[in-house]
């Protein structure tokens, strides 16, 4: 992705941020410059990679395959300094972008309509946790409070106010439709994060893209913040 794409992102995301009136904290509106000052008291932001996150997933196509998140919160399963058994994403995506067929090993997630457009969600079983592949199951769903089965592929749809509950191992692929409703913002509330360790997709991809730096950055990824200064 070029970086002035990246930047153009972060801006819509920081605009729709504010036409729902979601107040992010500070760290969010540092620039490079001033992370370039921050000393170790900001190290939980950098262990725990908390902040801007905008993924094309290593396939060179954001438009149809990309997020833009962030993560406002999170704890470390490998890192007994931090504590917090919880984290909390904030989610950017826009009419015709997929975030593809995946499950988690351990974490537990709400993925929540916060504002905006439909989120189309398609289910399946996993087989196992260690085999990996479509089951032809039933799926049970559990949306705000209402427990019921559907058939194996079934696409529920979120709109602003719903949210549904993921399991380990439940597949799950959403797509937001172009219906002329725009970007929506999605809230996710759920058990500690690990991205390097806690995803299955059901085809393998990257976590993060390759930058071609076309312009300075407006705001530093969570995968680059500078070491902290002594």
């Amino acid at each position: 992705m070029k970086r002035s794409k990246i930047n153009a992102v972060i801006k819509d995301f920081e605009k729709l941020l504010a036409e729902y009136k979601f107040a992010i904290p500070p760290y969010l509106h540092f620039t490079p410059e001033e992370w370039a000052e921050k000393g170790h008291e900001y190290d939980e932001i950098r262990d725990n990679m908390l902040g801007w996150d905008v993924t094309d997933y290593g396939e060179g196509d954001f438009e149809h395959l990309g997020l833009a998140l962030i993560t406002v919160r999170n704890g470390n399963v490998h890192n007994p300094k931090y504590t917090k058994a919880y984290a909390e994403k904030l989610i950017m995506c826009y009419p015709g972008q997929v975030s593809p067929m995946h499950y988690h090993y351990s974490k537990m997630e709400d993925l929540i309509n916060r504002g905006g457009n439909e989120i189309h969600f398609t289910m399946y079983n996993a087989t196992s946790l260690e085999d990996g592949q479509l089951a032809d199951t039933d799926v049970e769903v559990f949306q705000d409070g209402r427990r019921y089965f559907v058939p194996a592929g079934t696409t529920i749809v979120l709109k602003p106010g719903d949210s549904v509950s993921l399991y380990p191992g439940y597949y799950h692929e959403f797509v937001i439709p172009e219906n002329g409703m725009g970007p929506v913002l999605i809230g996710e509330v759920s058990m500690v994060n690990d991205d390097a360790n806690d995803n299955h997709f059901l085809n393998p991809l990257g976590r993060f893209p390759t930058i071609e730096e076309d312009e300075p950055p407006y705001r530093l990824l969570c995968n680059e913040y500078p070491p902290a200064k002594d």
